[in-house]
């Protein structure tokens, strides 16, 4: 059994006022759980970060990771940074024909941005009784709402930032639609991988203050509740945790989940 673990933050961007202030901490979190909870060392996780998360470098380790996979292997991917969306041309994005993107360090919107179709392809090999588990603490919304909420005594525009990179006007062709769920990584095949997703697709996640330092609100909870259950929760007890957190907190995002159903009842990386 093989254990590969790819963790990506992105607090510095190219794009003129897009930086954000936790996602290098979210990296060292969900590090500090791997190794303490879930029996990885160190050689085990590869970690980029800001000026080294370019979407090539990202890629390519995404690609390390699929390399070789075999059943009982365990995978993890986390990305903490901006999400967006960009007009679908493959014609597969059927309901409101966007695709989901993510957004590494040398992000443009003349193709430096990693699509959730390549992503798809890149996991596609995924054999039976081998885990992924992925952790997404972005944004994939449409509506770059920010959060209205405040946490401790800091003003909300202190306090919050949304994870998500509005397109260009040029870009920006959309039609407004309501989106029930997230179709990133999704295609008409049964799902084999776990996505925990900081939001719905029609949310932000928060880049947001907690205990006077910067984390995503959904890593620093779904970290937290891993520590204090000592890694031993299902991943569907696990998620209503982090939701109740988060709401108690005033935090509006909802996080979800996608798996195959038998897939809940188990733990993290089981």
């Amino acid at each position: 059994m093989a254990n590969r673990a790819i963790l990506v933050g992105v607090n510095r961007y190219r794009i003129p006022g897009a930086d954000l202030k936790g996602c290098i901490n979210d990296v060292t979190n969900v590090r500090d759980i791997l190794l303490k909870h879930y029996g990885f060392n160190v050689r085990e996780i590869r970690a980029l970060t800001d000026e080294r998360a370019t979407k090539k470098n990202i890629v390519d380790r995404l690609r390390w990771l699929m390399k070789d996979v075999k059943p009982g292997d365990r995978l993890l991917f986390h990305f903490s940074g901006h999400g967006s969306q960009i007009r679908d041309r493959e014609g597969d994005e059927l309901k409101d024909r966007m695709d989901e993107i993510l957004c590494p360090h040398d992000m443009d919107w003349d193709g430096t941005y990693i699509v959730d179709d390549e992503l798809r392809d890149i996991f596609a090999p995924l054999p039976k009784g081998a885990n992924l588990e992925i952790l997404l603490d972005c944004c994939h919304s449409g509506t770059g709402t920010r959060e209205a909420a405040a946490i401790t005594a800091l003003p909300a525009e202190q306090a919050f930032q949304p994870r998500f990179l509005p397109p260009p006007a040029d870009i920006q062709l959309r039609e407004e639609d309501d989106l029930e769920e997230r179709k990133i990584l999704r295609g008409e095949n049964p799902v084999k991988h776990v996505l925990f997703a900081g939001c719905r697709d029609n949310q932000t996640s928060a880049d947001a203050s907690i205990g006077g330092n910067f984390n995503g609100a959904f890593t620093y909870y779904f970290c937290k509740h891993i520590r204090d259950a000592g890694g031993a929760l299902s991943r569907a007890a696990l998620l209503t945790r982090v939701r109740a957190s988060l709401k108690f907190n005033g935090f509006s995002q909802v996080p979800q989940l996608e798996c195959p159903r038998a897939e809940r009842k188990k733990g993290v990386l089981d």
